[in-house]
């Protein structure tokens, strides 16, 4: 699998980037900007954009949706309960940062336990509520994408609207501490980290 980590943004989002090999079909990330960067990439590597994936709906991660989506006419991927924000922004900070964001709508919205392939990449939809009530993460072979819902030595803010810290919590503890140590994760924001290495030193864990 081709995968590529772009900091896009004004709030220094990860965008990722991924595609497959066999069959050149290639998925967008959480476009948090610089969305000539991205597809200057995309188009280096051969890919054709099947997909643009957003893991949750706040402005930081889906500011390049509509742009991308008019270049390479690919859908727009969201989990249902987060699709209200493409069109509707929660919060009025961000949108004013971000004021050249035009909204567009989700085409295609998921839910706990979907596929989304990519060529030969399967990715599975991981509910995690809890920083948006529509908060997902991509498991694909022995990576996942956490989105805003873990970082690394840290979890998402649960201080905007629809966020709540017990509903976050208790995501991560049932659905990503479960899962296998060695599997990368790859967040929203900062650098990668492992599910191993949250269960033994992510400070959250331990005051809850």
């Amino acid at each position: 699998m081709f995968l590529k980590r772009l900091v896009t943004g004004v709030l220094d989002v990860n965008t990722y980037i991924i595609g497959c090999p066999q069959t050149h079909e290639g998925a967008i990330i959480d476009p948090g900007g610089n969305e000539e960067e991205i597809l200057d990439t995309v188009h280096d590597e051969g890919l054709s954009v099947k997909y643009i994936i957003n893991t949750h709906g706040h402005l930081d991660h889906s500011v390049g949706n509509k742009y991308i989506k008019e270049k390479t006419g690919a859908p727009i991927i969201i989990h249902c309960e987060d699709a209200i924000m493409l069109i509707i922004p929660q919060d009025p900070l961000l949108s004013i940062m971000l004021h050249e964001y035009s909204m567009v709508p989700a085409d295609i919205q998921v839910n706990e336990g979907d596929i989304i392939e990519v060529g030969n990449i399967a990715l599975k939809v991981i509910h995690t509520p809890g920083h948006t009530p529509g908060g997902m993460c991509l498991l694909t072979e022995n990576i996942i994408f956490t989105g805003d819902t873990l970082f690394s030595g840290s979890i998402g803010r649960t201080d905007l609207v629809g966020g709540s810290y017990k509903t976050l919590i208790q995501s991560i503890k049932e659905k990503l501490m479960v899962l296998d140590g060695n599997l990368k994760v790859l967040p929203g924001h900062g650098e990668s980290t492992s599910i191993k290495h949250e269960r033994q030193s992510n400070p959250f864990f331990n005051l809850v």
